[in-house]
């Protein structure tokens, strides 16, 4: 089965779900608790060793590296939200509606030593939501 690419990652991500059967296992185990939240740690573990990885490249200064380190990042963490049956649409719409909210400003909690424009929060500045998308994560917790 080859992918029908289309260059939308969430429904790249999704038909590769499919192709390898993590959905299939995720109906049989979604209600397993203490295996849903195992699988969570383990995708962020996976983050994790794909931006060390990533690091690692910028280090040695292997371009081709980085640039699939930094692919990989956005692979295991839109995987995690499709494979927990999150909405990844909304959910990247509703950050960035709150991301295109803010103003350019100066975040001094943050130190900025490129000189860059950097985004702070306005006043009534409202935080993304995700109440009624958080698909099964809330089954990885006890």
């Amino acid at each position: 089965m080859s992918a029908p690419f289309k260059g939308d990652l969430p429904y790249d991500i999704n038909f590769m779900h499919q192709k390898y059967g993590v959905h299939k296992w995720i109906a049989e185990n979604k209600d397993n608790k203490e295996l849903m939240k195992k699988f969570l740690k383990f995708r962020l573990s996976f983050l994790m060793e794909e931006l060390q990885e990533t690091e690692k490249a910028v280090d040695e200064k292997d371009s081709e590296e980085v640039v699939d380190g930094l692919i990989d990042l956005v692979v295991v963490a839109l995987g995690t939200l499709d494979a927990f049956g999150v909405d990844t649409y909304r959910a990247w719409d509703e950050v960035l509606r709150a991301n295109l909210d803010k103003e350019v400003g100066v975040k001094e909690s943050r130190p900025n030593p490129l000189g860059m424009p950097d985004l702070i929060k306005p006043e009534g500045w409202e935080a993304p939501t995700h109440r009624g998308n958080h698909g099964i994560i809330p089954n990885a917790f006890q």
